[in-house]
């Protein structure tokens, strides 16, 4: 019920799960999610602080200009750009500025629109896994950097972005293939003779200029210096502050105090106008995806947790014999919901309590997060679509026959292949 009504009301049908099987079946309430919560709140207004200064507009301009440099690979080079800085940022929605100048410097440069496109889109899901700021993230570090687990932030990033990274280069090939080239595809040259579309000019300059401003710079360095100690921090625990025993803060505190910091140092360097940060596109993405959270997570531990035996039992058995039903799990959860942090908390639980390294579980989860792609349902597929002047970028009509569906599946099997033997050697 959650999944059609979509945003929101993810979060509103899994706290009513809840009720329903605590006033209903009288199982006994399990916890909210609450340090994941904490860290997607204080990361989104981070975040949001920094668009509203400027710094998204300058991490795009930078991003285009990368990949301006190599308009011939763009199919590799765009998708690659789009998924680091999507790391950095710890949100996909860096890539809707981007998504016109994808779409007219591949065209001008002879190159079917929709291969770049297609792979920048699905590219920036499976970056959040690889995100020290990511929702996602957030989810999965609360989940195992616990004892008996005790796998840190720095652990996942070392499997997923290497993973990552290999998947895209060897989805750029497949991608790089599909559809007819501009010049034998005979719905773009009747455009072009008709006058709906201009033919390609590789001379011509680019109809989408990006404009960035020195605050916007200083914002984004800011806030990527944040991301940078986080990782620091998540490599040498020994210059981590001691807690009361004496022993190295964990990294959910430290994450939430770091980007408290650089909400704060971009407020008074950079000067945004603070009353806006609400009402910025990052927040309401962020505070949706935490609502979304908050009830999904809920309800996901308050069954596992009354029905821990029969998922060891029953679940973990076919996991045991068989562990790539894990991240079949995390695949369609990502489909259904389009949410990379619901899914995280609604399967990886299941992986631990079954006993799955969280090394292998890593190495799944990150490819699997293709997954929200495979329907056509998403606000950058949609948008991917309507920048493409020529066309070829297509929603389809039949469910999947769109073209992000191919890319989304080599994704996740070329990123879920690499992560696994990745998790089981660095696990």
């Amino acid at each position: 019920m959650g999944t059609r009504s979509s945003g929101v009301a993810l979060g509103l049908w899994g706290g009513t799960g809840v009720a329903v099987l605590v006033f209903i079946f009288g199982e006994q309430v399990g916890s909210p999610p609450v340090d994941a919560l904490l860290i997607v709140l204080s990361v989104v207004l981070a975040s949001a602080t920094m668009q509203m200064a400027g710094g998204i507009d300058w991490m795009v301009s930078v991003a285009a200009k990368l990949i301006a440099r190599h308009p011939k690979q763009i199919t590799l080079i765009a998708p690659l750009v789009s998924f680091l800085f999507a790391v950095g940022a710890g949100t996909s929605n860096i890539l809707y500025p981007l998504l016109p100048v994808i779409a007219d410097l591949s065209y001008r440069n002879g190159v079917r629109p929709s291969r770049p496109l297609s792979l920048s889109v699905v590219a920036t899901g499976v970056a959040l896994a690889c995100s020290p700021v990511a929702a996602a993230m957030a989810a999965m570090v609360t989940l195992t950097d616990v004892p008996p687990y005790n796998f840190e932030l720095i652990d996942i990033i070392k499997i997923t972005l290497p993973a990552g990274i290999i998947g895209i280069v060897l989805t750029s090939f497949v991608v790089n293939r599909l559809g007819l080239d501009l010049a034998d595809d005979p719905e773009v040259q009747e455009k072009i003779r008709s006058g709906q579309l201009a033919a390609s000019d590789a001379s011509a300059a680019t109809s989408h200029e990006l404009t960035s401003t020195k605050e916007g710079r200083n914002a984004a360095i800011i806030f990527l210096i944040g991301v940078l100690a986080i990782v620091v921090f998540g490599l040498f625990k020994e210059i981590r502050p001691r807690g009361a025993e004496g022993d190295p803060l964990a990294m959910t505190p430290l994450i939430e105090m770091l980007m408290f910091l650089v909400g704060t140092l971009i407020l008074m360097i950079c000067r945004p106008k603070i009353s806006d940060v609400p009402g910025s596109s990052v927040f309401k993405a962020g505070m949706t995806s935490a609502i979304a959270l908050f009830g999904l997570a809920w309800l996901t531990d308050t069954f596992i947790s009354a029905h821990s035996d029969l998922i060891t039992n029953t679940i973990g058995s076919w996991v045991s014999a068989v562990p790539w039903i894990f991240a079949v799990g995390v695949f369609l959860v990502c489909v259904l919901t389009t949410s990379q942090s619901t899914a995280t908390r609604t399967i990886v639980p299941i992986g631990l309590a079954v006993g799955l390294a969280p090394g292998l579980i890593t190495g799944f989860w990150g490819g699997a997060f293709a997954g929200i792609y495979v329907l056509p349902t998403n606000g950058s597929q949609i948008a991917a679509a309507n920048f493409d002047q020529s066309g070829t970028t297509k929603l389809g009509s039949k469910l999947l026959d769109h073209s992000f569906f191919i890319p989304a599946v080599v994704l996740a099997v070329t990123t879920i292949i690499p992560g696994a033997i990745l998790g089981l050697i660095l696990g």
